[in-house]
């Protein structure tokens, strides 16, 4: 963005693609890729730029380890949830891992088809559901689906200072 020069975008699922062999143990790939990302944001941070996460969360624990991170290096936590309801949600996965435009839609697409749940949208969905309850100042913006530059303007909206 260019009002916000040298902004790191530090997506978890890139870097846990990064990892050798990540497929064969994805999570304690994934574990390792939040570790990593920890340090890069603290660098990152304490440098006085900024750091978006962009993470599915269906646990709380790594949005706890970023909140503590961003006290710890006196800057601003903010939590956004993107928000479809559940059809949504499903439709936009499934229309992504068809139509993949990166490898980290091919990969979240080949983690779901190996999941022994009968519903791993379904469940991944109400997991990220009441990580959202547990957390009462997350700001939610509603995705209009396939409109990025209204849903990129309302989340704009919500993380604008008063």
């Amino acid at each position: 963005m260019k009002d916000r020069p040298l902004a790191l975008n530090l997506d978890i699922d890139v870097l846990r693609g990064q990892l050798g062999g990540w497929s064969d143990d994805p999570v304690d790939a994934g574990l390792n890729a939040r570790r990593l990302a920890l340090v890069m944001a603290r660098s990152h941070l304490t440098a006085g730029l900024d750091v978006v996460v962009p993470q599915f969360l269906g646990k709380v624990d790594f949005v706890l380890e970023l909140e503590a991170l961003a006290l710890e290096t006196g800057t601003l936590f903010v939590e956004v949830m993107l928000q479809l309801d559940r059809g949504q949600a499903a439709e936009a996965f499934r229309n992504r891992s068809e139509r993949p435009t990166e490898q980290t839609h091919i990969d979240a697409a080949a983690l779901v088809r190996s999941s022994a749940s009968r519903d791993p949208l379904g469940d991944a969905y109400d997991a990220a559901q009441r990580v959202l309850a547990s957390r009462p100042n997350t700001l939610i913006v509603p995705v209009t689906p396939g409109d990025i530059d209204t849903t990129f303007a309302a989340l704009r909206q919500a993380v604008a200072p008063n």
